[in-house]
């Protein structure tokens, strides 16, 4: 595309063009974000990016809906960053909004834009100037039926990006406000892997701040048997082992089911590990049965990468506790080369992994 074709593009992007003209033009332009080559042309171009975003709040609903789709593909692109910052109050607000019918799609914009560290930051500066903040965005996810119109399933992901700025995790971990005790029923919620990825993804940073692990494993919060319980299955345990499971993870029913999603899985058992980290949460972890969980787990598991995540938990909680100076292993320092061998070893494991899922793909064919 040159730049008269460009311009004259351009020209029909504008909110009172003719409506089969700026359709059109929407679709075209829609087109051209759904491939790599046409979100980098458009991530130069600020002035498409904005006049998409204006696009976004066409009174013609057609309209709109494929200037969303346009934007949530640019803001996979980061060079279209820059330019989509300047809606970010918009779309917030219309996120926050019980009646805005388009929700869903302004939450998606969200959600990309928020991968980017940089960006991420921005939205969350943008969030804090926005009446209710971050409690206003974590209401929006806890009430059922904030919007009639919008699921707000993306709120998941959204608050788990958040959630990597120690600011965003400062008030998630806030004492005097619960947040976190809000968000654990979502890790069982059968609606939306989007919303339980999003959670598991959320609690996964907040146990980075070894800091909180005392108060996250006490009964002010109780968060292990939310982390465990989607990982076990219907089977029984002796007496003996029944026992030493929390209540909730006690006797469960023949149709009990695992957590469907493996990278779920996966997380939910990174998170586990990051408990472990110091003295007191490993043996609170022991002590609570997590390891019997655990064994069925790798009984039943098929995939790979969860298997590798369900192994190295284990070896912590069966391993022999560290020497004095490393009892908490978030804060040793690993030797250069053994840093390297671990890297090389989880890169293998990579490989492993996505030769067997090229295996799958060929038998299915």
């Amino acid at each position: 595309m040159d730049e008269q074709q460009a311009q004259e593009l351009l020209a029909f992007l504008h909110p009172e063009t003719r409506l089969d003209l700026k359709g059109h033009a929407t679709q075209y332009v829609m087109g051209l974000t759904g491939g790599p080559e046409g979100r980098q042309l458009l991530a130069t171009r600020p002035d498409f990016v904005e006049a998409l975003l204006a696009l976004t709040g066409d009174a013609s609903g057609a309209v709109a809906k494929d200037a969303y789709r346009a934007v949530i593909n640019l803001a996979s692109e980061p060079g279209a960053h820059q330019a989509l910052k300047k809606g970010l109050p918009t779309l917030l607000q219309r996120v926050l909004d019980p009646g805005y019918p388009l929700a869903d799609q302004a939450c998606a914009v969200l959600s990309n834009l928020s991968r980017e560290e940089a960006s991420c930051r921005d939205l969350l500066v943008a969030l804090q100037q926005e009446a209710g903040g971050l409690a206003a965005v974590v209401d929006a996810f806890c009430t059922e039926g904030f919007n009639a119109k919008a699921s707000l399933h993306y709120l998941g992901p959204l608050l788990s990006n958040l959630s990597q700025l120690p600011q965003a995790r400062g008030f998630l971990l806030d004492r005097s406000r619960c947040v976190v005790q809000r968000l654990l029923p979502y890790t069982q919620s059968s609606g939306s892997s989007l919303r339980r990825g999003g959670v598991v993804g959320t609690l996964r940073n907040c146990c980075f701040d070894y800091g909180h692990h005392k108060w996250l494993l006490s009964d002010q919060v109780d968060l292990l048997p939310f982390l465990l319980l989607p990982l076990a299955g219907p089977e029984e345990f002796p007496e003996d082992e029944m026992e030493r499971l929390p209540l909730d993870l006690q006797y469960l029913p023949p149709e009990k089911q695992r957590e469907p999603d493996p990278d779920i899985r996966k997380m939910l058992l990174e998170t586990v590990l990051l408990l472990t980290a110091t003295k007191p949460g490993r043996q609170l972890v022991r002590e609570r049965g997590a390891y019997f969980i655990l064994r069925e787990l790798h009984k039943w598991e098929a995939d790979p990468g969860v298997l590798a995540a369900c192994e190295k938990l284990i070896l912590v909680l069966i391993g022999e506790e560290p020497g004095p100076g490393m009892e908490n292993l978030l804060e040793v320092e690993v030797p250069a080369e053994v840093e390297e061998q671990l890297q090389r070893l989880d890169r293998e494991e990579e490989e492993r992994q996505q030769a067997a899922s090229g295996s799958d793909d060929r038998q299915a064919v």
